[in-house]
């Protein structure tokens, strides 16, 4: 429905009698027009009317019937407030969110519509048939396709063990584009379908926390999943055992890559799908979240014409991408760089990526002595998960080449300690290794209902490690919740760091079979800042809340 203020402003463009208008002003509804109505006016067809309307209330006129709004911008307003206010996003800008009416009369509620989004709002005004367009890409929900799937799917057995792919309808088909659609869309890292006796949810890792997407009912969970390994080229009749798979789709443009992980379970198949969006990837190393000093003291182990550098962390913290930025960093014509990846994330130009598949026997070790074989600079091999690789990674940065890998430890000094733990001897660690970067991921305040977090006190402060000095004078802030951020108060993630330089100090200390404590403690003593350290140095910045420095770093025991 549409507010009656905009007969006026119509009648005063002199398109339509005032006198057709009255008809419309008496109907049963006080303060509402029905659309309809209003559609049987043939001016509504043409742009010239909604040019005599923004001429006439002051607003701009923009042509938006060409105009393709990403699915993530229309998300930033909610159904409800949409359908209530008749409005459209359009994009963010200069701190306000742009929104398309046809009906300028809604200035005259700017406040209202303003507290309901909690963000500003600038008005552009556009033609009714441009409008309903885009109005209609927002109002169109989950819900309205699931009761779809509700009426089609209702005869079909709960357990139907024998989907054949023939038997996926369409309204399936659309259902799983809709999810890998939008999942891009909202920036999902993982997309997680899980079933139950009596149902089955979808969820979203979104920011590194799971989010319910929806609940479909139990009966649709077999042509879902079916559908899922058709187009991962899965086989859709085994069920009894894991299976691997692999989905390229474009999206707005984007090639984007989804790694399909399969598992039976008690009541069904779970899929897990990984998404890798190369638009995504950021190379440059500034805006990863290093603080100077650090990245100063990384670029300079890995600038070095041999040696080790190490990235650590837990599964999903990161280490890909920091290492990726590494080989852009170092990446040029008068180097050969070669990477064993399992599996290979990102395909980065200019450089020789190599896929493990250990079915085959080619493993990281297998991968790594034929790469010596193919003069190579710089090496970059996935994880050294056994001595057998780390003795031929240690070899290799002996020999003259720069190596990148990884390991799961809990920070830098304990990487050292699970290296001599392998059986690696001490001397060969001191002399091949450069630095050591241990990271994590902690979600970003959302920039637009930052607020000061006055619930924070100072001994809570003093608890997290801070000084009683400085707790005193730190300002602690949170997101409040609104549209843009799904009233989660974070929005994005950013990473905090651990850099362990491999000074003197440090090597005669892991000559001596040191304690990762004691390594902990050389490296504090030459300016090493811990995760803690890191992390509350990204509170103090506003950059992200005390609660998630809490979660993603130990307080030092020193």
């Amino acid at each position: 429905m549409i507010r009656k203020e905009f007969l006026e402003v119509i009648a005063k463009t002199g398109m339509v009698p005032r006198k057709d208008l009255v008809p419309l002003s008496a109907n049963k509804n006080p303060g509402v027009v029905s659309e309809l109505d209003l559609l049987k006016f043939n001016f509504f067809d043409d742009v010239k009317f909604a040019k005599a309307v923004a001429e006439n209330s002051g607003l701009t006129y923009v042509d938006l019937s060409e105009t393709k709004v990403p699915e993530s911008t229309l998300q930033m307003i909610k159904k409800g407030v949409a359908t209530k206010y008749r409005i459209v996003p359009l994009k963010r800008q200069a701190g306000s969110l742009v929104v398309a009416i046809f009906d300028p009369s809604l200035i005259e509620v700017r406040a209202e519509i303003q507290k309901d989004i909690q963000s500003n709002v600038e008005f552009v005004l556009t033609s009714l048939s441009a409008w309903k367009a885009l109005y209609q890409n927002i109002t169109a929900s989950i819900d309205e396709i699931l009761e779809t799937v509700r009426e089609v799917r209702a005869d079909q057995a709960q357990g139907d063990e024998n989907v054949k792919e023939e038997d996926i309808g369409e309204d399936v088909i659309s259902f799983v584009n809709k999810i890998l659609a939008e999942a891009y869309l909202k920036k999902v890292s993982d997309i997680h379908v899980e079933p139950y006796e009596n149902n089955f949810r979808i969820r979203f890792r979104l920011d590194g926390s799971l989010i319910e997407y929806a609940q479909p009912p139990k009966s649709m969970l077999m042509p879902l999943v079916s559908r899922m390994k058709i187009l991962s080229q899965l086989d859709i009749s085994e069920r009894r055992i894991p299976q691997d798979g692999r989905i390229k789709l474009e999206i707005d443009g984007n090639p984007i890559d989804y790694r399909v992980s399969t598992l039976p379970t008690l009541f069904g198949e779970k899929v897990v799908m990984r998404l890798l969006d190369q638009s995504n990837l950021q190379l440059d190393m500034t805006k990863l979240g290093f603080e100077p000093k650090q990245l100063e003291v990384f670029l300079e182990g890995i600038r070095q014409p041999y040696g080790m550098c190490l990235v650590t962390g837990p599964t999903g913290s990161g280490k890909t991408t920091t290492l990726y930025s590494a080989l852009s960093e170092l990446n040029s014509i008068e180097k050969n760089i070669s990477t064993a990846e399992d599996p290979c994330e990102f395909n980065l130009e200019g450089i020789n990526q190599v896929n493990v598949r250990k079915d085959i026997g080619l493993d990281f070790a297998r991968a790594l002595k034929a790469f010596l074989r193919q003069d190579p600079d710089i090496i970059m091999v996935g994880e050294i998960r056994d001595e057998e690789v780390g003795e031929i990674a240690i070899e290799a940065a002996l020999t003259g080449h720069m190596v990148l890998s990884t390991l799961h430890t809990n920070d830098a000094p304990s990487t050292v300690t699970r290296l001599l733990n392998m059986g690696l001897e001490p001397f060969l660690i001191t002399g091949s290794l450069n630095v050591v970067v241990a990271q994590r991921l902690c979600r970003k305040i959302c920039e637009n209902c930052k607020a000061v977090d006055e619930s924070v006190g100072v001994e809570e402060i003093i608890a997290c490690g801070v000084t009683p000095n400085s707790a005193k004078n730190l300002k602690v802030y949170k997101g409040k919740g609104c549209e843009f951020c799904d009233g989660s108060g974070y929005k994005g993630r950013v990473a905090i760091y651990e850099v362990l330089e491999m000074t003197p100090g440090a090597r005669e200390l892991v000559l001596k079979n040191c304690s990762s404590d004691d390594l902990k403690k050389q490296a504090i003593a030459d300016g090493m800042k811990t995760l803690r350290m890191s992390a509350l140095t990204k509170v103090a910045e506003g950059v992200t809340t005390l609660e998630e420095a809490v979660k993603n770093s130990s307080i030092d025991k020193l």
